[in-house]
C-alpha cells in the first residue's frame, strides 16, 4: 500500500490489530460452539471470550512487537499469535484452536476482510453512479459530436455518453455483489478439509455468527478459484475507471477541449510552463487502473495449488489484496470527485460538431437521398463524392460546405426536395429518443429539452 494512495478506513481492514481482532473472533465463536457440542467446558468457552477480548480490544504496539517477537522464532504467523493469546487467557487457552488449522483461521479472515473491503468499493461504486447521474442529467440535451476510430461520426448527447458510463458502473456494481457473495465463505474443516476432529456444526457456528456461508467441500483451504473470481471482478471496475478517465484525457486535449479537470485555484501544471493546465487527475486513474489489473494474473495461478493445499498463494495474497482494494477505493474516490467537478464546455462542443462542414449528417442525408426516390447504392456514391469533396476543401479558399456540394452536385439538384436537406441536417434530430434510452438506464426519461 502506497500511503499517496491510500484512505485510512481501508488502510484499516488490512492493519494487524483488524485481522489480529477477526482472528480471536474466529477462534471465540469456534469455542462457543464446542461448547455447545459439550466438547470443551462452556466456562472455558467463557474465559476465552471474556479474557482474550479485553486483550484484542486493547491491543497495542507493545502487543504487536511480543507476536512479531514470537513469530521470529516459531516463524509462523498464527502460532504466534496463539501463543501471545495464550499468555493473557492462561489455563484456559489448551481450548483454543482445538482440532483446528492454521488455514481455517487465515481463510476464514481473509473472507471476512475481503467482504469488509468490498462494503467500502460498493459505496464508492455508488458515489461515482449518484455523480455520473447528475451530470448526464444536467447535459442530456448537450449536443456533442460522437467518434468512431476518433474520427468524427455523427452528433450525440454529453449526457449520452456520461449514461453509458453510469451503465457500466452498474454492471460493474453487479460485478462487485456477485464478487461479495462468492467470496462470502467460511472453512473450519481442519487439516485436509475432512471435519477428522471437529463436528460441522462448528463451521456452520462460526459462518453464521460472521455472515458468511459454509465452504461446499474445502481441502486445508478454501478454493481459490472464489478469489480468482473476486480479483477479476476488482480488474473489471478499474478498467471501467481508465475508460471514462481515458475519455476525458480526450476530451482536454487542446485542440479538442470540450472538457477539462477542474482547475484549483493556486494549481500549476508544469515547472517549464506556466501555461499547462494538464488532465492530471485522469492520468493517474489510468495508471491506478493499471496497478489493479496487475492482481489478476497472480490470483488466476493461485488457483491450481498441490493436492489440498500449498502456500505458493500466500505471499501472493498478503500483497495483492491490499494493495488492489486500497488503490481500487482511492481510484473510485478519485474519479467520483473529478466527475463531479468536472468543467464542461458545451460552445467548444459546438464548434467542434459543425468543424467539418456538415458531412458529419451523411447518414442522414443518405437515408433522404433514398427516401427521394434514390437507390442506396447510388445514393451513398452521391453522398460520399460530396462528403470528400467537403473534407478535402476544408479551410481551402472557395471551399463549399458539405450542404452546398450536395446541392451543387446534378444528380441531387432537382431529385431532393430542400426540406428533406434541411431535416437531415439537423443535428437534433439525433437526440430524439433520449427519453427512450434514460428510462432504460435511469427507470426515468430524465429532465425534457
Amino acid at each position: 500500500m502506497v500511503p499517496r494512495y491510500t484512505r485510512p478506513e481501508m488502510a484499516a481492514i488490512w492493519a494487524p490489530e483488524n485481522r489480529f481482532r477477526i482472528w480471536f473472533e474466529i477462534e471465540a465463536l469456534a469455542a462457543e460452539a464446542m461448547a455447545k457440542l459439550g466438547d470443551i467446558p462452556p466456562e472455558s468457552a467463557r474465559a476465552i471470550r471474556a479474557k482474550g477480548g479485553a486483550k484484542l480490544t486493547a491491543i497495542g504496539p507493545a502487543d504487536l512487537e511480543r507476536i512479531d517477537a514470537i513469530e521470529r522464532e516459531t516463524r509462523h504467523d498464527v502460532i504466534a499469535f496463539l501463543t501471545w493469546l495464550a499468555e493473557a487467557i492462561g489455563e484456559d487457552s489448551r481450548f483454543v484452536h482445538l482440532g483446528m488449522t492454521s488455514s481455517d483461521v487465515l481463510d476464514t479472515c481473509f473472507s471476512v476482510q475481503l467482504v469488509q473491503a468490498t462494503d467500502i468499493l460498493l459505496a464508492d461504486v455508488d458515489a461515482v453512479m449518484a455523480a455520473l447521474k447528475a451530470r448526464a442529467f444536467e447535459h442530456k440535451h448537450t449536443l456533442t459530436i460522437g467518434r468512431s476510430h476518433g474520427i468524427h461520426a455523427e452528433p450525440t448527447s454529453f449526457g449520452l455518453k456520461l449514461a453509458g458510463h453510469y451503465a457500466e458502473f452498474a454492471r460493474n456494481r453487479a460485478r462487485l455483489v456477485a464478487a461479495r457473495a462468492e467470496i462470502a465463505t467460511c472453512a473450519i474443516s481442519g487439516a485436509v478439509g475432512t471435519f477428522a476432529h471437529l463436528d460441522p456444526s462448528i463451521e456452520a457456528h462460526v459462518a453464521e455468527k460472521l455472515g458468511l456461508s459454509v465452504e461446499p467441500v474445502s481441502t486445508q483451504v478454501i478454493p481459490r478459484d472464489r478469489h480468482a473470481a473476486y480479483f477479476c471482478a476488482l480488474g473489471v471496475v478499474a478498467t471501467g475507471i481508465e475508460r471514462l478517465a481515458t475519455e476525458v484525457r480526450h476530451l482536454q486535449r487542446s485542440e479538442v477541449r470540450e472538457a477539462e479537470e477542474f482547475f484549483h485555484p493556486g494549481q500549476k501544471g508544469s515547472s517549464a510552463m506556466p501555461h499547462k493546465r494538464n488532465p492530471v487527475l485522469s492520468e493517474n486513474l489510468t495508471g491506478l487502473a493499471r496497478i489493479v489489473r496487475a492482481a489478476v494474473t497472480p490470483a488466476l495461478e493461485n488457483v491450481a495449488l498441490w493436492h489440498e493445499r500449498d502456500i505458493s498463494h500466500s505471499s501472493v495474497e498478503r500483497a495483492i489484496a491490499p494493495d488492489a482494494t486500497v488503490t481500487l477505493d482511492f481510484a473510485l474516490a478519485r474519479l467520483a470527485g473529478m466527475m463531479e467537478k468536472l468543467t464542461i464546455y458545451p460552445e467548444r462542443m459546438e464548434a467542434n460538431l459543425g468543424s467539418l462542414g456538415g458531412v458529419v449528417h451523411s447518414g442522414e442525408v443518405l437515408l433522404a437521398l433514398a427516401r427521394a426516390g434514390i437507390l442506396r447504392e447510388d445514393a451513398y456514391r452521391i453522398v460520399q463524392r460530396s462528403a470528400m469533396a467537403t473534407w478535402t476543401q476544408l479551410g481551402q479558399p472557395g471551399g463549399r460546405d458539405f450542404r452546398a456540394n450536395l446541392e451543387a452536385d446534378p444528380e441531387v439538384a432537382g431529385r431532393v426536395p430542400p426540406a428533406l436537406l434541411d431535416a437531415a441536417m439537423e443535428s437534433r434530430q439525433h437526440l430524439r429518443q433520449l427519453d427512450a434510452i434514460y428510462s432504460r438506464v435511469f427507470g426515468e426519461p430524465g429532465p425534457a429539452a
